[in-house]
């Protein structure tokens, strides 16, 4: 039999007390109180830890184990988790920007909701001391950042580094890979379906089986990626620089529109734009679109805000990222809408009166809501049936009345 090994483990058991106080001691840190110092945990065990909520910003977790571990709702902004274990760890809504993770190991974490822009997945290797051989290489940090079998729906990576990371099988549903690098890439069998692709780098990298439905992919470079078998269905690309509704600009279309509504329908012309592309305008910020027929039309991250859309036909259209903050949508028909990380805090989605004692109510059923900011939305007998609120915003929504998802429970 082969001798067990004698060389010392690196990784450190810390008496729960001792975390804990250190914990405390960083969140004083960070507030420059007295008897405040930043947070140490390299090497230390932390598997199965319950630490959600906790604020962690810019602490040193250099190959700490964290596996199993709760971190929902944690702060780890600037954080350096270089070669940090966190399989299986629950990082939902975490903040994760600006991160130092290269060589962390993130495989079956589920980081729903969580907010990883601007950190660094890239290879990384540490190097420590050893008594017998000079320098040597931890055994849990050989590999580039690795997400395979990770859940990462409506998470924000905008601006991540990733080349070369491991991301098989992972689940990116609705998130936000704008201007990440992917090149290299390892992410074969994985769902991108509805995620922000939008000048994403993913030069070679192998996205064979890949589930691109609905995916954005504006500005991005795929050359040298391998798509064998990729779903590309209904990906929104760039939109063509002019559009035309019976020979006139979209422009011009919109303008007759606002002219119809505010002379009560004497003048101009009320607008019907069917699976219109409305990027080019880039904005309708505060724009008079009451009756606006436009089912399945493209509005994908415009600014809308303050829009008066009463009574507006938007079935089926795709308002993923859109600005709405207070806008009006009352009476607006919805169904089947794609609002996924839109912004509809303190919109108006009650009824609209059409006359004495008839009202027409906002109708958002089986609209996907995902991620969506609800947060003080006037929303009195809205129809929400068959609607996706997952990870939804209703704090101060008015909900009174309104027919919610079976999930809700009524």
């Amino acid at each position: 039999m082969r001798p067990a090994s004698s060389r010392p483990s690196l990784i450190r058991n810390l008496h729960p007390s001792v975390v804990r106080e250190a914990v405390e001691a960083h969140g004083r840190f960070l507030k420059g109180l007295p008897a405040g110092r930043r947070a140490v945990l390299s090497y230390v065990n932390l598997n199965n830890y319950e630490l959600d909520g906790a604020e962690l910003s810019e602490a040193d977790l250099t190959g700490a184990l964290l596996g199993g571990a709760s971190l929902r709702g944690v702060r780890l902004v600037r954080a350096t988790l270089y070669g940090a274990d966190l399989r299986d760890s629950d990082l939902r809504e975490a903040n994760l920007s600006r991160a130092d993770m290269r060589g962390a190991c993130l495989r079956g974490c589920n980081l729903g909701g969580a907010d990883l822009s601007g950190c660094d997945l890239r290879e990384g290797l540490t190097a420590v001391q050893d008594d017998s051989k000079g320098l040597r290489i931890l055994d849990h940090t050989k590999r580039p950042g690795e997400l395979d079998y990770a859940l990462l729906q409506g998470a924000n990576l905008s601006g991540a580094q990733m080349s070369g990371a491991f991301a098989r099988k992972a689940d990116f549903t609705d998130a936000n890979l704008s201007n990440v690098s992917l090149q290299g890439a390892k992410l074969a069998n994985a769902c991108l379906d509805g995620a922000d692709l939008s000048g994403a780098n993913l030069q070679s990298a192998d996205l064979t089986k890949v589930s691109l439905r609905r995916a954005v992919m504006v500005g991005v470079d795929i050359s040298g990626a391998d798509l064998t078998a990729a779903d590309l269905s209904e990906v929104l690309r760039a939109p063509p620089p002019l559009i035309y509704i019976d020979d006139l600009p979209l422009d011009e279309v919109i303008e007759a529109h606002e002219l119809y509504c505010r002379s009560q329908g004497a003048e101009g012309k009320a607008a019907k734009a069917r699976g219109v592309d409305f990027r080019p305008l880039k904005r309708l910020k505060g724009r008079r679109l009451s009756g606006l027929v436009a089912p399945e039309a493209v509005f994908f991250g415009m600014d809308l805000e303050g829009a008066h859309l009463q009574g507006a036909n938007l079935v089926g259209a795709d308002l993923r990222g859109a600005k709405l903050r207070g806008a009006d949508l009352r009476g607006a028909r919805l169904m089947d809408a794609q609002l996924s990380r839109a912004d509809l805090s303190n919109a108006k989605l009650g009824p609209l009166k059409i006359g004495e004692d008839r009202v027409l109510r906002t109708d958002l059923t089986r609209a996907v809501l995902r991620g969506a900011d609800l947060r003080g939305a006037s929303a009195p007998r809205v129809r929400l049936l068959e609607a996706d609120l997952t990870r939804a915003k209703l704090a101060g929504a008015d909900l009174r009345g309104a027919e919610l998802p079976a999930i809700f429970g009524v």
